[in-house]
């Protein structure tokens, strides 16, 4: 299947127009899909598929290894959502909330000492993995590099942990 898929690439880098045309029928499940994991709402997942075909349609001669076809597919799709995030937020941008009063300042920090809690209760193998993940926000990879672990152990961990400080505090699943 891997052969198959890199001859239609190399087709369509040498302007064969069905190979191309079967290449974007062929992918479009997966882009819209991986679209709407990334993008705020279902109309810019939408656009941002059809944009990241319509690249793909008139760049695929610019791909250098055919076998990246995915992984660029899906960073031009990722680029398309954050632009367009970009665009959402110059034209809406977000007003702060005013000052906060002293009572909200006051639940905030009660609530941060209870997560603090919650999460100083977990065992130190869940305690790094969130710490890092979610805390200090290194990604996925570099927190399973950084402890040693595969990636779907330091996920597994990650689960694990973010499902006991929910428990702790009483947050619904």
């Amino acid at each position: 299947m891997a052969d198959l898929d890199e001859q239609l690439v190399r087709a369509a880098q040498h302007g064969d127009v069905d190979a191309l045309t079967m290449l974007v029928a062929d992918s479009h499940p997966t882009v819209r899909r991986f679209a709407r994991t990334l993008c705020a709402t279902p109309e810019d997942a939408e656009d941002a598929a059809q944009e990241a075909l319509i690249i793909l349609y008139r760049k695929i001669g610019m791909l250098r290894a055919t076998s990246a076809l995915t992984s660029w597919m899906f960073r031009i799709i990722r680029n398309e959502c954050l632009r367009r995030a970009r665009s959402v937020l110059r034209e809406h941008p977000v007003v702060p909330d005013p000052a906060p009063s002293a009572e909200d300042e006051a639940l905030r920090q009660l609530e941060a000492q209870a997560v603090a809690a919650a999460i100083a209760r977990l065992p130190p193998d869940q305690r790094s993995v969130l710490v890092l993940r979610d805390v200090q926000g290194y990604s996925g990879p570099m927190v399973a590099k950084a402890l040693g672990l595969t990636v779907p152990a330091m996920k597994s961990r990650l689960h694990r942990a973010r499902a006991t400080v929910r428990e702790t505090l009483g947050v619904p699943t």
